[in-house]
């Protein structure tokens, strides 16, 4: 590192810890993901604007998630478009003081953080909803949304807001947007061959979380489901615990698995879904003029995320294959494939269908809901 670039360094780090030293630990969080503090008059300028709107400000609304500003360029979580759009929607009644990457908790923690009105918004996965309403599960049912327009459709419709959304609502949470981010792929470690069909998958040992339809599907597709923490897989996929994986391409960039990997196959079965909920009492709380800023926020950033989705996973491929990863997408052919073997309209989900969504009918109603076009557009790989 030549001279400049270690003074440019140091004096970021300095004004980063002025900054959060004094209080505006969001005012460094802002400059730094604009890349302004190494600029001291920059950073200073930056922490007296949000000052002055946390000041101007009738609400404070804690936006925490479980990933880093700079996350957004290959996992398209958009938090710091979501507190500016927030902040501007409202005409400045609400300013939005951020949390990120896990400062306080990550996925179950931050949905009960938000239900139990610790903090106003989080963002985790949809997952994170079945607790508290089955019905989100089905997300989870292979093929059924797994690709992006799929999943974009199904909870964009209204099929969607009168079924499932009311149930959400009715444990405490508004859900402000659902975030896409790509389908989960199968990953193979280092050494292992490329996937492309479900007759490849046999004897492979395929990294699951504790979802028993996950656990399902990898075995009907004739893997070896195999049950791993998500703090341990990195080592399990080292040492051969495991030999596979399915996070999103973003996911897997994000989480430092490249250079533990050989093949990435896009199947586009299950997707890797997020959400932005709010606390619904706190929410109810606000005048009128107040809510209605936030979900069009809530719309703005929506459509943000979307557009974004290619170019994120165009920047995670860039990086994983920087590192020897190898991608193959799947010909129509290829995908029904899979779908036959593993798809949600086989027999074996039936249970699942019916325990989720309460009758087939219900589920009836939001399989129509997935296979129609809705007013967003979203890129699938």
């Amino acid at each position: 590192m030549d001279q400049s670039k270690k003074e440019q360094a140091t004096a970021t780090r300095r004004n980063f810890l002025k900054l959060a030293g004094a209080g505006s630990f969001t005012a460094a969080l802002v400059a730094g993901a604009a890349g302004t503090l190494w600029s001291s008059e920059a950073a200073a300028q930056t922490a007296a604007e949000e000052r002055d709107r946390q000041a101007a400000a009738d609400h404070v609304m804690t936006l925490a998630t479980a990933y880093v500003l700079g996350a957004s360029r290959s996992y398209p979580i958009m938090q710091l478009d979501l507190k500016e759009n927030i902040q501007n929607a409202t005409n400045g009644k609400v300013y939005v003081r951020l949390a990120p990457g896990g400062q306080l908790g990550a996925g179950g923690a931050l949905a009960q953080a938000v239900q139990g009105g610790t903090i106003q918004c989080a963002q985790h996965s949809l997952a994170n909803f079945a607790p508290f309403a089955s019905v989100v599960d089905l997300i989870n049912l292979p093929y059924f949304c797994g690709s992006n327009q799929r999943f974009t459709n199904l909870t964009s419709s209204d099929a969607w807001k009168s079924e499932v959304d009311p149930k959400i609502a009715a444990s405490g949470f508004k859900a402000l947007f659902y975030i896409v981010i790509d389908p989960r792929v199968v990953a193979v470690r280092q050494g292992g061959s490329a996937i492309i069909t479900p007759g490849d998958m046999s004897g492979v040992k395929f990294r699951v979380p504790g979802s028993a339809m996950l656990q399902q599907y990898y075995r009907m597709v004739g893997a070896n489901p195999t049950p791993v923490a998500w703090g341990e897989t990195p080592s399990a996929i080292r040492q051969g615990v495991a030999d596979a994986l399915d996070p999103s391409v973003g996911a897997l960039h994000v989480f430092g698995f490249g250079e533990i990997l050989s093949h990435v196959t896009f199947t586009q079965a299950v997707p890797d879904s997020q959400v932005y909920s709010v606390n619904a009492e706190w929410f109810d709380s606000l005048p009128m003029d107040v809510q209605e800023g936030i979900e069009f926020a809530g719309e703005i950033t929506q459509a943000q995320n979307l557009a974004k989705v290619p170019a994120a996973r165009g920047y995670a491929m860039s990086q994983l294959a920087a590192n020897g990863v190898e991608f193959h997408s799947l010909s129509d052919d290829q995908l029904a494939e899979w779908q036959d073997v593993g798809g949600y309209q086989n027999s074996d989900w039936d249970t699942f269908k019916t325990d989720l969504a309460g009758d087939m009918a219900t589920f009836e109603r939001l399989e129509e809901a997935a296979g129609t076009m809705g007013r967003y557009y979203v890129h699938d790989a």
